[in-house]
């Protein structure tokens, strides 16, 4: 990941951190007294879920990562079935016992709704100093009220390889799996959410070269260049603000991940014939696609997602 990019991810999770750390550390701190009793450390995890609105679930682990209480939605329900379960494996556990205070994980997929999450975790210190485990929320990053990021840097030259199926043999090509194919639900993921809920109104996927280029909303005029370790990682959508999906857009909201979804099945569906690039713009309602023969066709999504397999492959 390039250092710009780096960086606004970066000073966007310092911002996030600065609206939890000290709620979290109250918290921290009045779970040391119920620590042997799970049933009060639910109780007060009920009364004090809505001190942090944002999250969707609220719960507090031991030092080996298993679950303690009960899993508390922000709602003050709960699921008493979580205690004892080993979360030693999720994402965010794999620096806490590194850090010495509160911390923040990178960004990640959720396994139950495949939405961009991030975990915000707080030890809970014994009298000695010992540290008996952590209290954890988990949050949707999309749920954040934004402040203004600026993603208009000017971004530096970058030397990218194209399609190694064109390159091998222009005139008897046969797909080559690229990277990108690798990941290609990953990345399809990540697109969806930028489109429907980060503000980028149009996005071109490059599957040979493992290459996107996004156009923002609020600045039309420029785009954002990603290659693939930026765009399977789900820390690039910190570097967009929240957007709502744009009431002037001629692609429903729900027909966005329909679209993406039909561009996975032309890259897949033939090994001769098969899709490069294809590209979406929600705000003209635009659908781009260029295959491996060089023909590029342009239509609406509309024409676009009833088009039956057979026009495009006899």
């Amino acid at each position: 990941m390039n250092a710009r990019l780096s960086d606004k991810i970066s000073k966007r999770k310092d911002r996030l951190g600065a609206q939890l750390k000290f709620k979290m550390l109250a918290i921290a701190l009045d779970c040391t007294k119920f620590w042997e009793y799970p049933e009060e450390i639910d109780q007060y995890l009920i009364q004090v879920v809505n001190r942090i609105p944002q999250s969707k679930l609220f719960y507090v682990i031991d030092f080996q990562g298993k679950q303690l209480s009960s899993n508390i939605f922000s709602d003050g329900s709960s699921k008493r079935h979580a205690r004892g379960q080993d979360l030693s494996k999720r994402p965010y556990t794999h620096n806490i016992h590194s850090e010495k205070g509160f911390s923040l994980s990178s960004v990640y997929l959720s396994s139950i709704d495949r939405k961009p999450s991030i975990t915000a975790t707080h030890p809970v210190f014994h009298e000695n100093g010992n540290v008996l485990g952590f209290v954890v929320a988990d949050f949707d990053i999309d749920d954040f009220i934004d402040d203004e990021i600026n993603i208009s840097e000017e971004q530096p030259w970058r030397q990218i390889k194209g399609d190694p199926a064109i390159r091998k043999n222009l005139f008897q090509q046969e797909r080559v799996i690229s990277a990108m194919d690798q990941h290609l639900d990953q990345v399809h993921d990540i697109i969806t959410n930028l489109i429907c809920k980060r503000g980028i109104f149009h996005v071109k996927l490059h599957y040979g070269s493992s290459r996107a280029t996004l156009w923002a909303y609020e600045r039309p005029y420029e785009y954002q260049l990603h290659v693939l370790d930026e765009i399977i990682n789900p820390d690039v959508c910190l570097a967009y603000p929240s957007h709502s999906y744009p009431v002037e857009s001629r692609v429903p909201e729900h027909e966005v991940k329909l679209v993406i979804g039909r561009l996975k099945d032309l890259r897949n569906a033939d090994e001769t014939v098969y899709l490069r690039s294809g590209s979406i713009n929600v705000i003209n309602g635009m659908v781009g696609l260029t295959f491996s023969c060089d023909g590029t066709h342009y239509m609406t999504s509309k024409e676009f997602l009833n088009k039956p397999d057979s026009f495009w492959f006899g």
